[in-house]
Formats: structure tokens, C-alpha cells, sequence
């Protein structure tokens, strides 16, 4: 484990720490992280504990402050399974529900809430989905990614008509009551609070997990160890529109630690309980301690025979009768005494624990989800394994982050304070990263070695990391834990081994996967200066996979009865039979009145339209100039797909010009008889004959590298506004150096990094005055624009907050990138200064 940064807040005269707030931090699967600090304001007595924050992990200075409007400190927070909603719990019972506002990471609001008047939360839970995957080691080499993440039967908490899962909450109260709230199609919430027994009791402790027949389990305890930790089934169901709970008893469990008679008194305080994983309500860890010292015990739910009295077994038995069983908790393994623990952090990766999984998994030193993370007071963590919980890995905080100096600085401005440690602590979805905040309210990212710092092969790192990304693919999470790991001379392997594994899936999932495996490449490709115009090359093809389906969209089949193919089919199959270099000859092969759109809709996507036309002639353009040096459009020179893509939107375009002028891509041409749409159309046909998927891809011949050389002087290229520069984080994380930064600061974040070193290319470079590109609308937004924008957290594409079109057709394009980006990262609001 090392530390990749840490951001802290600006030092504030009157802001002190309170040692005694807990404090909570979630991570979601988009990779947005939300905490709460200690800090509170002695001037006005303003408590910043009632305030969440969320970041996303690629800006962490970008934060976005909540003024939660909750009356008592935070006891909790929880993502949703999508990572866009967020849950946020109080000491007075109040549950608030956030969303993005606008769909924005830096902006977020709550419309629905619940509470249990002065009743203090303190577990909370989203209800379960029904979604479960199990990631399988043993199957890591396999072709199928169906063998490698398996879809486990599992039931969703509670079912809508026809199946589909309801979406709501669950928590539990200090004083044994469970609430549940349900969110209605209609937007409403339907709420219902019950006891967990009969007897109900005090509850310090408690925690939630699901079972694969769709019931609820509690684990709880009052906090001291001489009791026992009580479990519970809750079933949840709704009754005559009304939320109806039932609940049940199941086998409680006292603490080894207890029974020891030399430990009895030792550990009076049961300080951390937690589920193994969310899906699992048949393992739990439990921690106790001290004021100095804590210990970890990990229990097992097992069906055990119940022994029969002698009476009845010497009577003759019945055929098909059972032993009777009985379910009873096992302690599966105890840790030796242990320094305080702070927090404690459990992995979120769904890895298969059989036999033979495991076996794999140790034999190739693949680590991820099998370690849980426990911080301690004197500032270190350590991962032990989540079943035998020997060390797999050790942090030291204060002697590896802070020279003595500092330290004793510290030390020195709290007389009695605590050392540096951590108080909330989170694995990411990939178990790669951790995100600690400790008890002076930084914020640290910590790298979590996929062997656990064992030295392996470089085909095993790589195998580890592409089978991590293969997942993150599968499932649309976010993969950026996964390239901190990413070394630059690993990115070419990376790219060439994922694109593989890619063609080797069956052709419904390969049009699943199509464009997410393109975004995958891209963050890759930016990690090295070797590779960075071949992420340029990745997100241009986004945007042209993005074009090319959306023009085809409007085409209208002439009969209405018509026949297995679309008409956008029709013209692919024609297009990629027909090798005829003059664009008219393959438009007489086409049912032209497929192609009869109004004028309007045609004129307002005219900007999409010329960026199609700039596009190939920049392409065709910097054909002979693709040496050496991989310049931007190399990675189309192969690519007979994307080549064949733009020879039809050529052909389409064409036929739209003849039914409205105005439509077609405008060209300064150095002849007033030049046809500039048939010298592209035969230039780009010829390349595309070079690299036909159904032949052997051949070098461009002299005469097409010679025309190509004389395009500059028939028509004015232009320059291509590839990317924005990137201003994210992980292209500066290469070293092995923390970075420190500074919430509310960009200006913090150091220069340089492997994209940062690239800059004699063109593509990188920006004069102070050049023009600002809307990178989704293809159009100028001036050199100092006025507008609010938006920029994607994981591309840094750029464009306008609010939509400046009036026409359907357009507003039908910005409606797909309402919520996602083109690599389906999210959107965060951007000051104009920073467009």
C-alpha cells in the first residue's frame, strides 16, 4: 500500500476538531466519494459534522459542499447501486435522500426524506436490486467473459408487479426499531417502522445484509461484549398499498473474547460490526477493545445435526427421513490483541470464495476483495485476509506521509492530541484503492497493490489488471482505481490484450460492450506520452460511433410493411458490397425515398453534419504524414469499421445535399468547380480498400499517398480540435511520490505528468486565444465564453450547461448526453473562466 494524495482544507484561525464525532465516508461505483469531517467553528458555532461533501476521485480539489440541514451529527451515508443517488442518516432520526440537480457531480439536492422523531440512526441500507455477480479467479483465462462473471440467482428485497425490484431503504434505531421507507412508481414514499423484538433494546451497534431469497438481515448489539450480538430476518412487503415488516429471531452469538476468562475483562466494548459483504448475512466481523488495545473475531452461520436422544434411535427409521439440523455460529478465526482500531473497511469486490477459486487466487497472487483494511490509532492500517485474517499488507501513515518535523509540529499544536489516524475508511468497487479521512479532516488516497506488494511477472500484473477492467466493463462501473495501478510502459500490452479478449465474445455482447471498450482504451491510452494521440484517435471514434447512429436513426423505411432490415442496415450492406469510388454510382444502388427527411431537421444538424466532412478531410489530409511519430487519425488508417462508417454518412450526406442545400458540410476549396464531397469520397474509398475486414489489410499505394498530398492545396484542412487538456489527476499519479493538495484549489495540483510531457504535439497545444470547442455540439463557443459549461470527469469533454437549440433533432442529441458523456463518464459544473 502507498499513498496516491491527499487533499486537506484551508487552515481556518477559529475551526477546531472534535475528537469525539464519528465520522462516515462512502464510496460509490462511479467513483464519487462522500465523508463528513470533525471540524467545527468556534466563532459562530457553526458545526461543519452536519455538512457532506462529495468529490469525484479524478478532481478531489473540486469538492461540493452540503449544507445537509440534518440537527445532529451524520451517523451514516450510503450510495445506491447506480452511485447517483446518495442516503444520509442523523442522531435524530432523519434520513434525507440526495440526487444530482441537472445531473452534475458538483450539484445536488433532496426532495425525499423520512425520520423517526429523536430516535438516532444507526445502520443504514439501500434495498437490494436482485443484481449479484460473482467474479471467478479460477476462470480469469477463460474466452467467455459469461464464465468469468456469472450471474448469481439472487431475489431483489422487494418486487413491483411483474418482478421488477422496488426501490427503497431500510435503517435501524438505537432503541431496536427497524424503519422502512419505499419509493413508489409514482415518486411517493411509503413508510413503515417496526421493533426488532419484542423486548426491544438498546442498539449501539448494528449492520444489514441480504439473502439470496430476498430477506432482510440485522446484526446488533448494545456495545458491551458481555452481551450477546442478536440477529434478525426482516421481511419486507407491501399490503393494501400500505409498507407491511415482519420479524424474526435467528441464533445469536457471544464473542470468543468473552468466554476466555483470561480476556473477560479485557475488552468490555464491542466497537466495530460488520457483514463480510453486503450479500452474505452468514459471515460477520467483530471487533472489541479498550482504551489501548481491540481484537477481531470472524463467525460463521453453519447448519449443524441436532444429536437425537438415545430413546429415539433405536426405533426403525422412517424411509426418507433426515437427521434434524439446527443453524448455530462458528468462530472461524481470531486475531491476536491488536492496537486500537479506528475504522475498518470491507471490500466491495464480489470475488467467488470456493475452494478452487481460492486456490487460484493464492497460487497467482491475485489479492482484490480478499482483504478487509483495518486503520489504527497509531495511524496505521493493515489488510488482513477476510477469512483466516493473517496480514496480507501494512501502512505506516505518519512515518511515510510527514517528516519528524511535522509530526512534532502537530503534536505540538494539540498538547495531549491524538496521533494522525483514520476515522472513516472505504474500499473502492475494485478493492485497488482506499479513501481515509483522518482526525484532522484530510482526505487520502491510498494505492492497494493488486498482489499485496508481491513481486510477480509482468504478464501476471497485466493479467490481473485486464481481468479487473474486463469487470469493470461488464458491470458500467467506473475503472479508475484500476489505472493507478497502470504503469506507462503497460498501456500498449493493455490495449492490444483487452481488444482481444473483446473480439473473442459473441456478437450480441461485443454491441453491447462496443462503445465502453472505446472509453476503456482512451483513459489507457492517456497514461502515456507513447500512446496519448491514439486517445484522441479513441475519442473521436466515440463521437463518430455517436454521429453515425443518430443520422441513421432518422432514416424512415418508404413501406411501412417493410421487410428484416432497416434502412440504415440496407445502406451498411450496400455500402460495404459496392467498392465503386464514385459516390453517385453507389447512391443509384439505394432507395433514395428512404432518405426524404424535412428541411428543418436536416439544417439543425448541419454542425454534426460538417464535423463528418472536416473529419475525413483531415484524415485524408495527414495520410502521408503518419510516420514514425503516431500522430491523431493514425488509429483509423486500420481501421476498415470506422473507414466504412464514414463512407456511408459520405453517401447519406450526399443525398440530403440534393434535397436541401444547406445541409451539406461547407469546404474552402482552391477551385470553383471542385465537387469537394467526390474527391473525399474516392480518396477515403481506396484507403478503406486497403483495410477491408474481409481481406488482407494492405499499405496505402503511392498514387493515394500522392493525391493525399495534394488535398492541402484543392481544400483548406482544418484544424481539429481533438480534446480539451486534461486537467484530472491520474495522469499525474505515475510516480510514486504523493501528491498534496488543497479542497476549493485547482491551482494546487502540480504540472507535469505523461500528457502534460506531450505537448510539442498539436493536439495539446492552446494558444490563450484560440476558440473554446463545444466538444458535443461541434460548435465555436468564442475565446472567452460567456455560457455556463459542463466537463466530463473522465474525458474532460467540454460543452454548454444549458442548450442553445430550438429544433427537436438537436435537442434529441443533447438529450442523450444529459446524464453520461460519450465515454459514459459523469458531468461536473465548470466556472467559464476554466472552459
Amino acid at each position: 500500500m502507498e499513498l496516491a494524495y491527499v487533499c486537506e482544507w484551508e487552515k481556518r484561525p477559529k475551526s477546531v476538531h472534535c475528537p469525539s464525532v464519528p465520522l462516515v465516508c462512502s464510496w460509490s461505483c462511479r467513483n464519487l466519494v462522500a465523508f463528513t469531517t470533525d471540524l467545527k467553528n468556534d466563532s459562530d458555532d457553526t458545526d461543519v459534522s452536519h455538512m457532506i461533501h462529495i468529490i469525484d476521485t479524478e478532481h478531489p480539489w473540486d469538492v461540493y459542499s452540503i449544507n445537509s440541514g440534518h440537527s445532529e451529527v451524520i451517523s451514516c451515508l450510503e450510495w445506491d447501486q447506480s452511485g447517483s443517488r446518495l442516503l444520509s442518516a442523523d442522531g435524530d432520526g432523519q434520513i434525507k435522500c440526495w440526487w444530482m440537480s441537472d445531473h452534475l457531480v458538483n450539484s445536488w439536492e433532496s426532495v425525499l426524506s423520512s425520520s423517526v422523531d429523536g430516535d438516532p440512526i444507526v445502520a443504514l441500507s439501500w434495498l437490494h436490486n436482485g443484481v449479484k455477480l460473482a467474479l471467478h479467479v479460477e476462470m480469469s483465462g477463460s474466452t467467455n467473459f459469461g464464465e468469468k462473471f456469472s450471474r448469481v440467482k439472487f431475489s431483489p428485497s422487494l418486487t413491483l408487479f411483474g418482478g421488477k425490484p422496488m426501490e427503497g431503504w431500510l435503517a435501524v434505531t438505537v432503541s431496536g426499531l427497524v424503519t422502512v421507507s419505499l419509493l413508489k412508481p409514482g415518486g411517493a414514499l411509503l413508510t413503515a417502522s417496526e421493533s426488532l423484538c419484542r423486548l426491544r433494546g438498546r442498539v449501539a451497534l448494528a449492520d444489514i445484509a441480504f439473502t439470496g431469497g430476498g430477506n432482510i438481515v440485522v446484526a446488533a448489539t448494545d456495545g458491551s461484549s458481555s452481551s450477546p450480538v442478536q440477529f434478525y430476518k426482516v421481511v419486507v412487503s407491501v399490503v393494501s398499498e400500505k409498507c407491511r415488516i415482519d420479524t424474526e429471531l435467528l441464533p445469536s452469538l457471544f464473542l470468543r473474547c468473552t468466554t476466555d476468562p483470561l480476556r473477560r475483562e479485557k475488552y468490555p466494548a464491542v466497537t466495530h460490526l460488520k457483514f463480510l459483504t453486503r450479500e452474505n448475512s452468514e459471515q460477520v466481523l467483530l471487533c472489541a477493545s479498550n482504551q489501548s488495545g481491540s481484537i477481531v473475531e470472524c463467525w460463521s452461520l453453519r447448519k449443524e445435526g441436532l444429536p437425537v436422544n438415545n430413546i429415539f434411535q433405536h426405533r426403525s427409521p422412517v424411509v426418507g427421513e433426515k437427521q434434524p439440523t439446527i443453524l448455530k455460529w462458528r468462530i472461524l478465526t481470531t486475531t491476536s490483541d491488536l492496537e486500537r482500531v479506528s475504522a475498518v473497511a470491507l471490500p466491495k469486490l464480489p470475488i467467488s470464495i470456493s475452494n478452487t477459486d481460492l486456490k487460484v487466487a493464492s497460487d497467482t497472487k491475485f489479492c482484490p476483495g480478499l482483504g478487509l483494511a483495518l486503520a489504527f490509532h497509531d495511524g496505521s492500517i493493515q489488510i488482513l485476509h477476510r477469512l483466516s485474517l493473517h496480514t496480507m499488507g501494512v501502512f505506516y501513515g505518519s512515518s511515510s506521509n510527514q517528516r519528524a518535523g511535522e509530526e512534532l509540529a502537530i503534536k505540538r499544536q494539540r498538547p495531549g492530541g491524538a496521533t494522525l489516524h483514520f476515522k472513516a475508511l472505504q474500499f473502492s468497487w475494485t478493492s485497488l484503492a482506499l479513501a481515509g479521512v483522518d482526525n484532522h479532516g484530510k482526505l487520502h488516497m491510498l494505492r492497494v497493490s493488486p498482489s499485496m506488494g508481491q513481486v510477480l511477472e509482468m504478464n501476471t500484473t497485466l493479467r490481473h489488471l485486464l481481468f479487473l477492467l474486463e469487470y469493470c466493463m461488464v458491470t458500467g462501473y467506473d475503472w479508475w482505481d484500476v489505472l493507478l495501478h497502470v504503469q506507462p510502459s503497460m498501456v500498449h500490452n493493455l490495449v492490444e490484450k483487452l481488444h482481444e479478449e473483446y473480439m473473442r465474445q459473441n456478437q450480441a455482447l461485443q454491441q453491447v460492450l462496443a462503445t465502453r471498450i472505446v472509453a476503456v482504451k482512451a483513459s489507457l491510452c492517456k497514461l502515456s506520452t507513447a500512446t496519448a494521440a491514439r486517445a484522441c484517435d479513441f475519442h473521436a471514434k466515440l463521437l463518430l460511433i455517436a454521429i453515425s447512429s443518430t443520422l441513421k436513426s432518422l432514416l424512415r423505411p418508404h413501406v411501412l410493411n417493410t421487410p428484416d432490415k432497416s434502412p440504415g442496415d440496407r445502406l451498411a450492406e450496400i455500402c460495404s458490397k459496392n467498392s465503386d469510388t464514385d459516390i453517385d454510382k453507389v447512391m443509384i444502388n439505394l432507395k433514395t425515398e428512404e432518405f426524404v427527411l424535412d428541411g428543418p431537421p436536416l439544417q439543425s444538424l448541419q454542425q454534426l453534419i460538417q464535423w463528418v466532412g472536416d473529419f475525413v478531410l483531415y484524415l485524408l489530409a495527414n495520410l502521408p504524414n503518419q510516420g514514425s511519430m503516431v500522430r491523431p487519425g493514425f488509429g483509423f488508417m486500420r481501421d476498415g469499421a470506422s473507414l466504412g462508417m464514414l463512407r456511408e454518412m459520405l453517401v447519406m450526406i450526399r443525398i440530403w445535399g440534393l434535397l436541401k442545400p444547406g445541409c451539406l458540410p461547407t469546404f474552402t476549396a482552391t477551385s470553383d468547380n471542385q465537387d469537394s464531397m467526390q474527391l473525399l469520397f474516392r480518396l477515403l474509398t481506396k484507403l478503406w480498400l486497403c483495410s477491408r475486414e474481409d481481406g488482407p489489410p494492405q499499405d496505402p499505394d503511392e498514387s493515394l499517398i500522392d493525391e493525399c498530398c495534394l488535398l492541402p492545396s484543392q481544400l483548406l484542412v482544418p484544424s481539429m480540435d481533438w480534446l480539451p487538456v486534461n486537467d484530472g489527476i491520474i495522469v499525474r499519479l505515475q510516480g510514486k511520490q504523493p501528491i498534496r493538495l488543497q479542497f476549493g484549489k485547482a491551482s494546487s495540483l502540480p504540472t507535469g505528468g505523461a500528457v502534460a510531457a506531450a505537448a510539442p504535439l498539436e493536439l495539446f497545444t492552446r494558444s490563450p486565444g484560440s476558440q473554446k470547442m463545444d466538444n458535443l455540439r461541434c460548435v465555436h463557443m468564442g475565446v472567452c465564453p460567456t455560457e455556463e459549461s459542463k466537463a466530463c470527469t473522465r474525458c474532460g469533454c467540454v460543452t454548454m450547461l444549458r442548450s442553445p437549440n430550438k429544433t427537436n433533432a438537436m435537442k434529441q442529441w443533447e438529450q442523450r448526453w444529459i446524464k453520461n458523456c460519450l465515454c459514459g463518464g459523469l458531468w461536473r459544473r465548470i466556472p467559464p473562466t476554466l472552459t
